[in-house]
């Protein structure tokens, strides 16, 4: 278990929603986004870049976020991934959980340089913001554990990737388990060292 981030101060502004994803890098698996508004009393002890902490330290604050703030995830599959680009299916994602939180925020706070579309709130993009915004570090802590979900579950669907370990990002484990299986179902095939296995046989 890593040990505890040291305090950081991140910023609070109740009444906005952060939102963020998760995978965008992988070879594999969907992209996952979240938004979370966290009320002006809740405590922010523990609350973190995702990246900062371990998996236990993520769940344990994924029951105290979704016990006490409005929060919503979505989900854009490999198929979505590969029909719209990565960046898209990420925008397009964090909209859906922004959309669905079933409380308007006053403001969308949005981890990166990229505005999402198709919302009709005032936005602002934060780069980094997943290290300096409450909300926005807990929307980045429910994006994480529910993708890593999905991809220990795929793992048992498509055994030998190692999904479970590595969650479909480019490790060397999963760069071999590629060359020795091939590319399963919920590879990107937009994606280049997917593409370039795949090439040969969409040729013939």
């Amino acid at each position: 278990m890593k040990a505890a981030p040291k305090p950081v101060s991140l910023a609070h502004y109740p009444g906005a929603a952060g939102t963020d994803e998760a995978g965008r890098g992988p070879l594999a698996g969907p992209v996952v986004a979240a938004a979370v508004i966290i009320p002006d009393d809740f405590d922010l002890i523990g609350i973190a870049d995702s990246k900062l902490l371990d998996r236990t330290q993520r769940e344990v604050q994924e029951i105290r976020i979704k016990a006490i703030c409005a929060w919503a995830v979505a989900v854009n599959w490999t198929e979505t991934v590969d029909r719209l680009n990565i960046l898209h299916a990420s925008l397009d994602a964090m909209r859906q959980a922004v959309l669905a939180l079933g409380a308007v925020p006053v403001k969308v706070l949005v981890d990166g340089n990229q505005m999402v579309p198709g919302l009709e709130m005032p936005c602002e993009t934060i780069v980094k913001g997943d290290g300096k915004v409450a909300c926005i570090a807990a929307a980045s802590i429910l994006a994480k554990c529910e993708r890593d979900r999905i991809m220990t579950e795929f793992a048992v669907e498509y055994p030998g990737y190692g999904f479970d370990r590595h969650y479909g990002y480019p490790t060397p484990e999963h760069f071999e388990a590629l060359q020795r299986l091939g590319p399963c179902p919920i590879h990107r095939r937009s994606f280049g060292p997917v593409r370039d296995l795949i090439q040969p046989s969409l040729a013939i």
